[in-house]
């Protein structure tokens, strides 16, 4: 049995004040839930949400991370500095980095496989554009991410992977996949695990939909066969549209 993982990407947004804040609150009303709870805030807020957090079960993530340990990387964060820090996870792949970064399979793929030599969980982060989805080049652009984004990452690595599908299009608009459309994609996600590495990591795979999941669809979504989370963007900035997701199946 999966078990399943809603994240909570904060994007650029919360302070260390009020993401300690904001943790705190989320803490006591999501206490009963039965599924593992991840938030990711900003670099500079993420000691004072594992401090916020310290008597909860919330595992805090990480937005990125270098492809680099230590050195003359101005700017950057490595994964020993996010164990230090506290962080259990980090999320590598996500749309905004690969549009508005540039970030590419391979540099993405450098950064999961430093990640996991650190002990650190990864959510991979794939997906398709309106364009990309429109011009029927799901399963082509899927098969790369997937493919090129594990690379040489062995199979036993895998317990410590969680796929998030996140159709580009549905990220920040509103918008979201249909039930049946974000299933079929994860089906097909499930798949490509399959050939690589056989049905019994395919069969417990965590993979997450990711889109303007709210409080209004989420059950729907949870109800798919191959859905086992969600990494909530903009609904998880609020504990009245967070917590609800979190516990949609109570």
């Amino acid at each position: 049995m999966r078990k399943v993982c809603i994240a909570g990407n904060w994007k650029m947004n919360m302070t260390p004040s009020a993401g300690a804040a904001f943790a705190a609150e989320l803490a006591k009303a999501v206490k009963d839930a039965s599924v593992r709870v991840v938030v990711a805030p900003p670099f500079v807020t993420i000691g004072s949400v594992v401090k916020a957090l310290e008597n909860s079960s919330i595992e805090v993530g990480a937005q990125n991370m270098s492809d680099q340990v230590s050195g003359a990387f101005t700017g950057e964060i490595s994964p020993e500095m996010l164990k230090d820090a506290g962080v259990t996870i980090v999320i590598l792949g996500h749309s905004e980095r690969r549009a508005i970064y540039g970030e590419t399979d391979d540099f993405i793929n450098r950064k999961v496989k430093l990640a996991l030599s650190h002990d650190l969980d990864v959510i991979l982060c794939v997906g398709e554009t309106l364009e990309e989805r429109e011009g029927g080049k799901l399963e082509e652009v899927l098969k790369r991410q997937i493919v090129e984004g594990l690379k040489d990452v062995s199979a036993d690595s895998m317990e410590n992977i969680i796929v998030a599908y996140e159709p580009v299009w549905a990220i920040g608009t509103g918008k979201t996949a249909t039930p049946d459309d974000a299933n079929s994609a994860h089906a097909f996600i499930r798949n490509e695990i399959e050939k690589l590495y056989g049905k019994s990591v395919a069969e417990s795979l965590i993979i997450q939909y990711g889109g303007s999941v709210k409080p209004s669809n989420v059950k729907d979504l949870m109800a798919m066969e191959h859905i086992d989370g969600a990494l909530v963007g903009g609904a998880s900035l609020t504990v009245e549209q967070f917590a609800p997701i979190v516990r949609y199946n109570k």
